[in-house]
């Protein structure tokens, strides 16, 4: 009895918590958002006729909290589908050294290609997969959302996979891990930390692309589905401020709540797969996580689902072993990736004789020529925004990312500039540029900097706060200059997410120019000169020749810049200065 009073049980040294409030918090929460998916799924899947498809919203101002929702699920369901995307795709990339030769510039393609070079394919296919009812139109635009989201989540996550320490394979193949074993305990962990600041940014790029996705005009045709970014266009089309200045405000609300609610908790929680010895001075905090810990509720489904990990770990294994073999027969490797390489030579090939066809009898060749002009004119844009966004980001990004205190202040703000979508305030900086006249050649590159900028402020931030904490302490030890401490710590540690903030940016300064070269307010549209002006005007006159032109010339520019600069910084990274 005298051993058990010395050295109590550890249950006996836990302070007592009242769960009970908790409880219902979290109960409730849960039974809100169940009863609004339920009221928001219902009315996306209204009748719905493509001849009478209403082009505007009722800009009434009580509509506003319907409409933010409406935007608010189509975001969650496209990061959804991003989050799945990037798991597949970047683990394809990463495990299979064939499929990485084509996915990776498949990649690069598919973010060059502006979400307006889906949209007729999508919104013609949707609408014929769901014929009668809105879930067409609305699954056209979540598609146009996952566009904008999905391709920085998976180079993120692709340059975890191919940068963990070597340590952690050998352990995995020690242990004998299957496919799935491996993933979801060392590949999804490993790559958490940076998958939910690229996943906040990426969200943040949706918001951008709000308005295009929600009012859907091709081919001479505007459908318009219920939500802020078509309240906005509706808005602004008709001149109404006030009814702009309101979508602004609710805007900041979604912006905020969203940072409070979900990503902050989750990033928060992110913190537990940080690999280092060392513990950080002060670590990262939620209200809304600590809430939910102290609540019973998470861990009663923990208990619950946990019983199903053992049986899906058993029906898993049927993929088998998580490794590749060290040795392979030189002859079996050459053979395949002969058989590798015509069989992607004739995709490539066959693709091509059919594009071909498609420009000649349409455009002709003749466009080629002054697309490519155009491009030069918008890939200058690119590089300034590109220059100056490094000047100003890095230095600012590592002080945030290594500073907890500034961190937990400077994270709110940042993610309210980076996930406001600036193109809302492109009204008010038509009237600016109208006003003042200022030519939109120039006005042009500060509205592509400010849907694009944040990428590279997002990745230095979560590069720099990754960086293990026993190695700014031994530099603290070793007082080194403020000149070497950049050059022999920061930026050697820094610079794998700067590539890929770099690679993201520049794709999402092309995208942007897409909405930047062309803007009105009430009946006044200014133009530049550029490739994404081009696009757009072919998108919405229906003009699918010089559309197509418009989306190779821009992807050949930035796969072009990803070969020549961006791939070789990315193994240069890869290479020297993985942690």
């Amino acid at each position: 009895m005298s051993l058990l009073r010395t050295f109590p049980s550890r249950g006996a040294l836990v302070r007592p918590r009242r769960r009970t409030a908790a409880d219902v918090v979290v109960f409730l929460g849960a039974a809100v958002l169940l009863w609004a998916l339920i009221r928001l799924t219902h009315g996306a899947a209204v009748p719905w006729d493509q001849a009478n498809a209403p082009s505007t919203v009722s800009t009434d101002p009580a509509e506003l909290p319907y409409y933010a929702a409406r935007s608010l699920l189509r975001m969650f369901l496209a990061l959804a589908a991003s989050t799945v995307f990037t798991f597949v795709y970047a683990t394809a990339a990463a495990r299979s050294r064939r499929a990485a030769k084509v996915l990776l510039p498949l990649l690069d393609i598919l973010q060059s290609v502006p979400i307006l070079g889906f949209l007729p394919v999508t919104i013609t296919g949707f609408i014929a997969l769901f014929p009668g009812s809105q879930l067409g139109l609305e699954g056209a635009a979540v598609f146009a959302i996952f566009t904008s989201q999905a391709w920085n989540m998976t180079f993120s996550f692709y340059h975890s996979l191919v940068t963990q320490p070597r340590e952690l394979d050998e352990a995995a193949r020690l242990l004998r891990l299957s496919r799935w074993q491996r993933f979801w305990r060392l590949d999804a962990p490993s790559g958490m930390i940076g998958l939910v600041w690229n996943g906040m940014m990426s969200f943040g790029g949706g918001w951008f692309f709000l308005v295009a996705a929600e009012a859907l005009s091709v081919d001479n045709h505007t459908y318009a589905l219920p939500g802020v970014g078509s309240y906005v266009k509706t808005a602004s089309d008709a001149g109404e401020l006030d009814h702009l200045l309101l979508a602004i405000v609710a805007m900041i609300v979604m912006v905020v709540g969203v940072n409070v609610l979900f990503w902050r908790p989750l990033t928060a929680w992110a913190e537990r797969f940080r690999n280092e010895e060392a513990e950080a001075a002060e670590a990262p905090r939620s209200l809304a996580l600590m809430l939910l810990r102290r609540s019973r509720i998470p861990a009663f489904l923990a208990r619950f689902l946990g019983k199903l990990v053992f049986p899906l770990d058993r029906a898993m294994a049927v993929f088998g072993l998580g490794e590749r073999p060290l040795r392979t027969s030189a002859m079996r490797r050459r053979i395949g990736d002969i058989v590798f390489a015509v069989v992607v030579t004739a995709a490539i090939a066959c693709g091509l004789y059919f594009m071909i066809g498609f420009i000649d009898r349409t455009a002709g060749f003749g466009e080629v020529g002054n697309a490519l002009l155009l491009g030069l004119v918008t890939f200058g844009r690119v590089v300034l925004l590109v220059l100056v966004a490094t000047v100003i980001w890095v230095p600012a990004g590592v002080w945030i990312g290594m500073n907890p205190k500034v961190s937990r202040l400077a994270q709110p703000v940042v993610q309210i500039l980076a996930s406001f979508p600036a193109n809302f305030l492109f009204p008010l900086v038509t009237a600016v540029l109208v006003a003042t006249g200022i030519s939109l050649n120039w006005g042009g590159i500060l509205l592509m900097a400010l849907g694009a900028q944040w990428y590279i402020l997002f990745n230095v931030i979560a590069g720099a706060s990754a960086i293990p904490h026993d190695l700014r302490e031994a530099s603290a030890n070793l007082r080194l200059p403020r000149r070497l401490w950049w050059r022999r710590l920061v930026l050697p540690a820094i610079f794998p997410s700067y590539v890929t903030g770099g690679i993201t940016a520049a794709g999402g300064a092309w995208n942007a120019s897409i909405v930047s070269e062309i803007v009105s307010y009430n009946g006044t549209t200014l133009h530049a000169t550029g490739l994404g002006a081009y696009i757009k005007d072919a998108t919405e006159s229906g003009d699918y020749g010089r559309l197509l032109i418009g989306v190779v010339v821009m992807s050949v520019f930035v796969v072009g810049l990803n070969r020549l600069f961006w791939r070789r910084l990315s193994t240069l990274a890869e290479q020297r200065y993985s942690l």
